[in-house]
């Protein structure tokens, strides 16, 4: 089972959560953000959400729990699936093989193994449901009042299905193709008529009603959508972002054929078939057109004997009559070979055919092929037309998830042309041959699926499978699995090869920025954050990242142009509005500290005020309220200060950076005690932590406690070793403390830590002028000095270090 998480859908999926209210899910879409926004995907499918919340409720994030519940619908849909099949088919082993030949089909993969197909997976069980309702209704219409019963529960159904997934919807459509040409056995010209004649009122008003819910069902949904349909990216489909018309037209009109080849021979499939995994038809000369050509000439014929009428046709009594045989209650009779038994004494393969002895006193005579045709062509098509970019565009070129439905209509046709086949011929040889034929179909099928699954397993395997259908988006994701694996060289590999596809991915040019940002490539890394802004201007964390860069740099005013940009980009049209607001949060957190570094409190404060309005739900305050309760004390404004600490404090009971801060809060009003608490509180959250032993030292060294101090000095210098600012403050603490050896150390650490800092090497001399250690002392002084030539303090120790040279006789560089 694949254990990853589709993170917009789950993982970061507020809606999820149990301190959102859970009304939300019926306000935004699939993937948490509001159905009105600009930017939304428009998948609206509340029902799937909220399993996935109940799953959530019950197992948090182990994808255990997530995987058994798509298993149990998939084989509930078999089961129902099969249920239906055997309406069509009667009872035997043509029946079991339509059931083992969905169960088994290799394109179901992807719905079910991956989480985000349960909605795929549900709308199919309730579109299920709802057929059956509707065949119920058609077989009581007329003779029970529960008639109308059963019609309720084919639209309840049917809006179900829709809140699944919105292709379920289709299921009217194909309940009205199920009741015109199945259950009444109409021809196309004979519809009007019969609609027209007194007698058929039932299936008109069935009809009406039919289009009518689905009607509602579709403007209700368009309006709580916004009345504006989604947009989406050129890589999510790019024929519908051609300026071809007949590029457009042509890979449209090839599109379906595609997907009808990867329903007949499922040997290349893909977690992804965007971008350039089918590349355009640009020309009629395309050799793919052919294709197309044969796959619509074989959807006409089909289509076509479904729709002829078998043999004489006349009526009687107002009930249609083929070959001198009655049709009861509306449905067809086989004709006579479809019945007769061909040998005296059956093989094992001969009584798997369905109908040879079918008793018509004991049930209902079956439809008869040609119906189950029509009805298996309706719903092959009917659900795939949402997905045909006929009425709206759609955010894919291919995925297979959504041919879950469309594979009932496939099983049907293989298993009814299978026994229609088997019906006609006469040896038993050619009997068997069929027979064990269609089972071997499903013997590869199912081993196909075994295989399928085997690439789901994990990540790894599953982009590993996607390179050669397309390379891009598979080598962009394994590099991102190969990153949290710390194989960093083979996952910049990977990125780069991904962008060898297509060089114009911002997601990927700003994920390997982030990977040379964290090994400290900073150089490089700002070269491919400016290239994903450059393909993307609305990639907030690409400024982000940008601007932390050039502040560690020193770059404070470049730094700051990038942040207040950031802060600027609207998330109009952005697929995940939630993450660029987090983004655009932490850069005007950044903003803040930057001019809190500089002094400007009064506009660090404004900033933090602006981060707070714009941060998202999901986004974790409580460094920004932190650091809101740090600016506050700068300006001597202690009570607004304490309660953005205790703000902190709230939104995470265990942030050691609010504990400490609050600590030096506490001591400064005099509350001693309670500050000590909050220091030792700070050091038992995390006792690997040296800058929490580094307040809790400077703390004792105000109250004069100098050899814990010390201790805490050392503690916090020993376990942060390459951290400047705390080997800094423990040398600071050390030598206040009079331990001037075990300062000079940790003086020389941060000197050598930070090399060209001036006042490291103004601290250090004046150390080692203390010590005695003249000559050294005036060498770090003299460093600081070409580093800040107009430092007084400095120069002021020199003069008097020169005094002391001069009376010991030692040589200075001044003589």
């Amino acid at each position: 089972m694949l254990s990853f998480w589709p993170s917009r859908a789950i993982k970061t999926n507020q809606d999820l959560l149990p301190e959102t209210p859970w009304t939300h899910i019926f306000y935004n879409d699939f993937w948490g953000t509001l159905l009105t926004h600009s930017g939304s995907h428009k998948s609206y499918r509340p029902l799937c959400t909220l399993s996935f919340r109940l799953n959530h409720a019950v197992g948090g994030l182990d994808p255990w729990s997530y995987h058994l519940v798509n298993v149990l619908l998939h084989a509930a849909v078999t089961g129902v699936f099969t249920s239906f099949s055997k309406t069509l088919l009667g009872d035997g082993c043509w029946t079991f093989m339509a059931g083992l030949l969905f169960a088994s089909h290799p394109i179901h993969t992807e719905a079910v193994a991956g989480i985000v197909g349960r909605a795929d997976v549900g709308a199919s069980l309730f579109f299920l449901l709802s057929l059956l309702c509707y065949i119920k209704h058609c077989s009581t219409r007329g003779s029970s009042a529960r008639t109308w019963g059963w019609f309720l529960g084919t639209g309840l159904c049917a809006g179900c299905s829709m809140l699944w997934k919105e292709q379920g919807v289709t299921v009217l459509a194909v309940s009205a193709v199920y009741d015109v040409f199945v259950f009444h056995r109409l021809k196309v010209k004979q519809i009007l008529p019969a609609i027209c004649k007194r007698k058929n009122l039932s299936l008109f008003l069935s009809i009406s009603l039919l289009t009518f819910w689905g009607t509602s069902l579709l403007g209700a949904r368009l309006y709580w959508m916004g009345n504006k349909p989604p947009s989406f990216s050129n890589s999510d489909n790019p024929a519908a972002d051609s300026d071809s018309l007949l590029a457009r037209t042509l890979t449209f009109f090839y599109l379906p054929t595609k997907n009808l080849w990867l329903l007949l021979c499922p040997d290349t499939l893909s977690f992804d078939w965007s971008m350039d995994a089918v590349p355009l038809l640009r020309t009629v000369c395309d050799w793919r057109n052919l294709h197309t050509v044969a796959f619509y000439t074989g959807l006409l014929l089909l289509a076509y004997y479904g729709l002829k009428s078998p043999g004489v046709e006349r009526e009687c009594n107002g009930k249609v009559v083929t070959n001198g045989k009655q049709n009861a209650n509306g449905h067809s009779c086989h004709s006579d070979g479809e019945y007769r038994n061909s040998e005296s004494k059956p093989s094992l393969a001969a009584k798997a055919e369905n109908g040879i002895k079918n008793n018509a006193a004991q049930r209902s005579p079956l439809p008869s092929t040609e119906n189950i045709v029509v009805l298996s062509l309706s719903l092959l098509i009917i659900p795939f037309v949402p997905a045909t970019n006929l009425f709206f565009y759609v955010g894919f070129v291919i995925a297979e998830r959504v041919l879950y439905i469309p594979s009932m209509g496939f099983c049907l046709l293989v298993t009814v042309g299978a026994r229609a086949l088997y019906v006609k011929v006469q040896k038993r040889f050619l009997k068997s041959l069929i027979f064990y034929a269609t089972a071997t179909l499903i013997v590869f099928y199912g081993l196909k699926t075994a295989i399928r699954n085997g690439d789901w397993q994990n990540e790894e395997m599953l982009y590993r499978s996607g390179i050669k259908v397309n390379p891009a988006k598979a080598w962009g994701n394994l590099g991102n699995v190969l990153k949290s694996q710390s194989k960093i060289s083979e996952a910049e590999s990977a990125y780069r090869n991904a962008l060898y596809y297509r060089s114009n991915m911002a997601d990927m040019l700003y994920n390997l920025g982030l990977l040379l940002q964290e090994n400290s490539r900073f150089a490089e890394a700002l070269h491919y954050y400016k290239l994903a802004i450059g393909s993307r201007p609305t990639l907030a964390s690409a400024y982000l990242n940008t601007g932390i860069i050039l502040m560690n740099q020193g770059k404070t005013e470049e730094a700051r142009r990038t942040f207040l940009k950031c802060s600027e980009i609207p998330d109009e049209n952005l697929k995940d509005p939630h993450a660029h607001k987090s983004s655009v949060t932490s850069c005007l957190y950044n903003l803040g500290k930057l001019y809190h570094e500089q002094g400007h409190y009064e506009d660090a404060l404004s900033v933090y005020k602006e981060a707070i309005q714009k941060m998202p739900r999901q986004f974790a305050p409580q460094s920004l309220y932190n650091m809101m309760g740090e600016a506050y004390m700068r300006l001597s404004k202690l009570p607004e200060a304490e309660h953005w600490y205790m703000e902190s404090l709230r939104s995470k009971t265990d942030h050691i950076p609010a504990h400490l801060t609050y600590g030096k809060l506490l001591a400064l009003t005099g509350r001693k005690s309670e500050a000590e608490k909050f220091f030792l509180k700070a050091i038992e959250l995390d006792p690997t932590k040296g800058n929490c032993y580094m307040h809790y030292g400077q703390f004792l060294l105000e109250e004069a406690r100098l050899i814990e101090a010390a201790e805490m000095a050392k503690k916090a210098a020993e376990l942060d070793s390459t951290e400047f600012d705390v080997v800094f403050s423990a040398a600071h603490m050390l030598r206040q403390a009079s331990l001037n050896e075990a300062a000079e150390k940790y003086y020389d650490l941060a000197a050598r830590l930070r090399p060209n800092y001036p006042a490291a090497l103004m601290n250090l001399g004046a150390i080692l002028h203390l010590n005695g250690r003249l000559q050294k002392a005036e060498a770090n002084y003299l460093r600081a000095l070409q580093l800040k030539p107009d430092d007084v303090i400095t120069q002021s120790n020199l003069r008097k270090l020169w005094n002391i040279m001069e009376k010991q006789g030692l040589k200075t560089s001044k003589t």
